[in-house]
């Protein structure tokens, strides 16, 4: 089985290389965004804890987030593996991901995979997609660039954590689309 956290700034292509990892590997894509949509429109009794905080302005506790993944988890996959996008952002989700990955999967998580690209790269890409995306958050530069801001502070702690266990791997975000991936892929092969 292989278990991978994806990190990348917004912008950096995470969600086209996620779905080329998912391809090439048979993996199953765990977007803790995603699991919130679906519990909440499904109107599920964590969708509904999750609603609670969420209409008083609150963020969701973890202990709602992390049973959401082990619901998510115990559903029946043949899968070879998970890409964890969106989770963990801080060292209390990154020991609580380990936990439920031993506790549920009787494994761990193989490796920390983390696109980098160039701020300015990001703002340009983000400007372009806001052309085409309708999304208002894709199309203001000073919200872009908070967006990144807020991605490096959230995550610094994980990627600490996971370079302390050997499993932190950079890979440059810049270039064609095919050769990111094949650089991603060799990452994944190594750990196989």
């Amino acid at each position: 089985m292989i278990n991978i956290v994806l990190f990348g700034p917004p912008g950096s292509g995470k969600g086209t290389q996620a779905q080329n990892l998912i391809e090439k590997f048979n993996l199953k894509q765990i977007s803790t965004g995603d699991l919130f949509r679906f519990n909440m429109k499904n109107d599920t009794e964590l969708g509904k804890l999750a609603k609670s905080y969420i209409d008083k302005g609150e963020l969701v506790p973890d202990q709602v987030t992390i049973d959401m993944l082990v619901d998510e988890l115990r559903k029946p996959t043949d899968a070879a593996g998970f890409i964890f996008d969106g989770y963990p952002r801080t060292a209390v989700q990154t020991e609580a991901l380990e936990k439920i990955v031993k506790e549920e999967l009787n494994d761990e998580i193989d490796v920390c995979l983390s696109l980098i690209v160039e701020d300015k790269i990001l703002v340009e890409r983000l400007l372009k997609r806001g052309e085409t995306s309708g999304r208002s958050d894709d199309s203001n530069e000073e919200i872009i660039q908070n967006r990144i801001k807020e991605y490096y502070t959230k995550t610094a702690e994980v990627a600490e954590l996971y370079k302390q266990q050997g499993k932190y791997v950079e890979v440059n975000g810049v270039g064609e689309i095919n050769e990111i991936s094949q650089k991603l892929f060799a990452e994944v092969e190594k750990i196989k």
